[in-house]
């Protein structure tokens, strides 16, 4: 069967780990999802990810961040732009996450980056999703 939104599968997968308490999670793989993951990983929100085969399938295994204390480092994540509604954004028009505290994850013509890239880049693009 097929997916109409993996990128809302993924995140819902990485909410459904952290919830249970889990040290990795697996994703089915895709180009976007790696960059997705990629800025996950430079922003601090993850441990680290690899990409591996399982019975001839490609997959992300993420390794989530958890503080000292057990909390997990993501507080949320939301999808933002979906099939049924896109939401695109000029660089001076990109929405802030909780007051700069988290991120927005963006797919711009460079390819995908956080807000912070975006306006400093002075490019806009679609508002994939937000990272808290």
């Amino acid at each position: 069967m097929s997916m109409s939104d993996p990128i809302s599968d993924m995140l819902t997968r990485i909410r459904n780990a952290i919830m249970a308490s889990y040290d990795t999670v697996d994703i089915p793989c895709s180009n976007m999802k790696i960059n997705i993951t990629r800025v996950l990983k430079s922003e601090g929100f993850i441990k680290n990810y690899k990409i591996m085969n399982q019975k001839g399938h490609r997959v992300i295994r993420i390794f989530l961040k958890y503080d000292e204390n057990g909390e997990p480092v993501i507080d949320g994540l939301k999808r933002v732009s979906k099939p049924s509604r896109r939401v695109y954004a000029k660089s001076k028009d990109i929405p802030k996450v909780l007051g700069g505290y988290g991120i927005n994850i963006l797919s711009t013509s460079r390819g995908i980056m956080t807000d912070k890239e975006a306006r400093r880049l002075g490019i806009g693009g679609e508002i994939l999703c937000s990272v808290w």
